[in-house]
């Protein structure tokens, strides 16, 4: 899971005041004057005091999940389905974790599971945007075999540290983990053949500078596979501000609509979302799969 930082930049204050921001970016009653069209900015202070809460509530609650601690509040997330069966976490990835210690399967706190979607090949490097207890890489490393890698990314030191020791566990070799920001992801411009997330991009501030830094990284016709929370249109008021359910993957979702317009944007095509099960009374997982513009 990645570093949730305040916008710094021109670019970045202007995305603040994208509808589905609102929430981060102003108190409720700066809304009306919260983008006044001759600023940069998002015209109220709330910008640059919402975001480092809405960071450390979230690595507060991820780092205590590295030590087997919950990550979503049961109040506000739908952790089994109407006939009781558990779709979040551990209990999806079944057989394809056969392999994966243990450890790594249980850190797990996604809402689907990316690998299985993805189609990897041998050879290719992969990036897991917030790898948590690195299952999914693991996974992903054995996939793409010893000619390929599998990076993961996370922001949580207690996370890099289990991931490490899982992949030490494993005896995997190809995988690195390295503590940065979705936001900022230290790798270079179009190095990575695909990218995938399991319910962690819809936790981030700025979507579109996450999926902007996703398809910078990716070669073109690079593939994103991940899963995320999809909110249904018109989420209520309460949901969206309140803290514990940003922290359980809740409130930070975008919806169908505004998560196609931002990929397109960002220059992701073949856009494809396709819902799961329910994990919220106003919310979906899903699976969204893209590719970035391929060079003619």
């Amino acid at each position: 899971m990645a570093e949730l930082t305040t916008p710094t930049t021109p670019s970045e204050a202007s995305s603040c005041c994208e509808p589905h921001a609102q929430a981060t970016c102003c108190e409720p009653a700066d809304g009306a004057d919260c983008c006044a069209p001759d600023t940069s900015t998002c015209g109220c202070d709330a910008g640059t005091s919402a975001v480092p809460d809405i960071r450390e509530a979230v690595r507060a609650k991820y780092s205590a999940a590295a030590s087997g601690g919950a990550c979503c509040d049961p109040g506000t997330t739908r952790t089994t389905d109407a006939d009781g069966v558990e779709v979040w976490g551990a209990a999806l990835y079944g057989e394809d974790a056969a392999d994966v210690p243990a450890a790594a399967v249980a850190a797990s706190l996604g809402c689907g599971v990316p690998t299985a979607v993805a189609d990897l090949h041998e050879g290719e490097t992969v990036l897991d945007l917030g790898s948590g207890g690195g299952a999914d890489v693991l996974i992903s490393a054995r996939r793409v075999g010893p000619t390929g890698n599998a990076i993961g990314i996370d922001m949580t030191d207690e996370m890099i540290d289990l991931a490490r020791a899982n992949a030490a566990q494993a005896g995997v070799h190809n995988v690195e983990f390295i503590k940065g920001y979705l936001e900022e992801l230290p790798l270079p411009n179009a190095s990575v053949d695909v990218v995938i997330s399991n319910c962690v991009i819809n936790l981030a501030a700025d979507k579109t500078i996450v999926l902007r830094e996703a398809a910078r990284v990716l070669r073109p016709g690079g593939r994103l596979a991940i899963s995320d929370v999809i909110a249904d249109p018109g989420l209520d008021e309460a949901s969206t501000v309140d803290m514990a359910a940003w922290t359980g993957c809740i409130a930070g979702a975008l919806t169908e609509d505004e998560f196609r317009a931002t990929l397109a944007n960002v220059g992701f095509e073949d856009i494809k979302i396709n819902f799961t099960h329910r994990v919220h009374k106003h919310a979906a997982a899903a699976i969204i799969r893209a590719r970035t513009v391929r060079r003619s």
